[in-house]
């Protein structure tokens, strides 16, 4: 199962355990258990400290295994080989029991320390999906610090059964006690403000009470990073608040256009972003949404939670987020066979019949990768011919399992009560309504501005974008914003990270002429 490369690797990360592992498999007789096996033996082989045991008789997942301190319970589990994008989920794993402090912060770790009553947990995930190990990671990282915490990631792939029992449509799926907890990417700030019932009236107590900022950035993807960094390099007070750090580039798989780096992944990239923007003075306030602002020589930002922050000048960087349907049916299935991200949620429509909706480069790009693990594809596009790149329709037409519908306008999302069943259409040709037997649907229509929260406050554009100027001046004074969430054209990382700058700049430059203005 390893490699010399990975052992070599995996042997250096291991000399930072200290306290003594006890690997428990539960196995049986299949293939994949033997698989489990030779994966679990290997590791043990590396170091003195892990030890390795069976057990063929216990009511536990197989092939599964525990990840345990001897005479101690607990509770981190892998249903599957965590192989793949969940490699690193056990590594993390094997440190963390192994009493190698994890790098969370410290109020975090407290706060998991404190958490009272029991909470188990379950992850369905997909090895394909590079959502799935940061809640996997935050999860195991609980049951490791907390013996009221229990967590098992289970391989969807593998338990099939389960995850048609349960109607797992979507990675990850997390269940709390035998009851769905969330769906997607979730920090893990964000599953303990969901699991602590008393987080959020903590967290919003300390946010308003924090000083009046100079500058605000309002969202924490590559403008809102970039902006932070300009700001707290010329010294002044710098806050960031957003709902997670990274924004839409976190559901990004591969990222090859960015110029001096010829290939990288959306996960790492916001990794760099945050690591470079934690080297300065930057308030960053995350798992935090804005819902209203209030414009005056203080702006106020009001979040979800209550809290209230200050500031002299407001950036916006807010972004864009996956533009839906807006068709019956689609919101009550969403996670139940309606999916926004065909990478990771596609291999669990292994051997179905699905649709993807749009006919632009990600679309189609869907539909490709789609092809090769579903039955079969419908791609329907409204307009009535592809728009995607010329190589990819040419690559599209190749594909014996794929049916493409042009001049054809979802109008609703069929299901059962508990997944998608189908889909109907209208032919825009001739009127005519057509049904599509599925099991799922993945959208791939574009993106909109996250600027329903400022709606009323700031001039919007007719597709709900911020106006700006050649500065990143919105129509109201101390207010800019930067990124895709504006007018500026062409929505692309690197337009939005040099925007994000002038917009800095350009906010810096707005309060020193005020503040020269108060003087006089």
């Amino acid at each position: 199962m390893l490699d010399d490369n990975l052992k070599s690797q995996l042997k250096t990360y291991l000399t930072n355990v200290k306290k003594d592992i006890e690997l428990v498999a539960s196995v049986d007789d299949s293939a994949k258990s033997k698989e489990m096996l030779d994966l679990l033996t290997g590791i043990v082989a590396l170091t003195d400290k892990i030890t390795l045991k069976e057990v063929r008789d216990d009511a536990e997942r197989k092939p599964s295994f525990r990840v345990n301190r001897p005479g101690e319970d607990i509770n981190v589990r892998f249903a599957g080989l965590p192989m793949g994008h969940e490699f690193t989920s056990l590594v993390l794993a094997l440190l963390h029991v192994g009493g190698h402090p994890p790098k969370e912060e410290a109020r975090l770790l407290e706060q998991i320390v404190q958490l009272e009553g029991e909470y188990e947990f379950e992850t369905y995930i997909s090895l394909s999906c590079h959502n799935c190990p940061v809640v996997v990671q935050a999860l195991n990282l609980m049951a490791a610090l907390n013996p009221n915490v229990k967590h098992t990631m289970i391989d969807g792939a593998l338990f099939q059964d389960e995850v048609d029992s349960r109607q797992v449509m979507a990675v990850p799926t997390v269940y709390l006690n035998g009851q769905e907890f969330g769906a997607g990417r979730m920090t893990l700030e964000e599953i303990l403000t969901k699991a602590d019932t008393k987080a959020s009236e903590r967290q919003a107590k300390e946010l308003s009470e924090k000083a009046p900022y100079d500058l605000l950035v309002v969202g924490g993807g590559p403008a809102g990073a970039s902006a932070a960094i300009y700001a707290a390099r010329k010294g002044i007070r710098t806050g960031i608040v957003a709902d997670r750090f990274g924004g839409q580039v976190m559901d990004t798989v591969s990222i090859e256009n960015f110029i001096s780096v010829q290939e990288t992944e959306g996960p790492k990239l916001v990794a760099q972003l945050e690591q470079h923007v934690r080297q300065y003075e930057v308030d960053i306030m995350t798992n935090q949404k804005a819902v209203g602002m209030v414009p005056g020589s203080s702006t106020e930002v009001q979040l979800e939670n209550g809290a209230t922050l200050k500031s002299k000048a407001v950036l916006i960087a807010t972004g864009a987020s996956w533009r839906e349907m807006n068709v019956p049916g689609e919101q009550e299935y969403r996670g139940k066979g309606v999916a926004y991200c065909p990478h990771c949620d596609g291999p669990l429509f292994k051997g179905k019949r699905v649709a993807v909706i749009g006919g632009g480069n990600s679309g189609v790009e869907a539909a490709i990768d789609l092809a090769g693990i579903v039955a079969h594809v419908t791609l329907i596009e409204f307009d009535d011919k592809l728009r995607a790149d010329a190589v990819l329709q040419k690559k599209l037409n190749s594909l014996p399992n794929v049916t493409i519908v042009v001049s054809a306008l979802t109008k609703e999302v069929l299901g059962d009560g508990n997944k998608v069943v189908g889909l109907n259409y209208e032919d825009r040709t001739n009127g005519e309504m057509h049904k599509v037997d599925l099991e799922g649907i993945f959208v791939q229509i574009g993106l909109l501005p996250n600027t329903a929260w400022a709606k009323g406050v700031i001039e919007l554009s007719p597709r709900g974008e911020i106006v700006v100027d050649e500065r990143g001046q919105t129509s109201v004074p101390g207010i800019f914003a930067a990124g895709d969430v504006t007018t500026v054209p062409y929505k692309q990382i690197i337009i939005a990270m040099g925007e994000g700058a002038k917009a800095s700049l350009g906010a810096f430059d707005y309060l020193i002429r005020s503040s020269v203005q108060a003087d006089s």
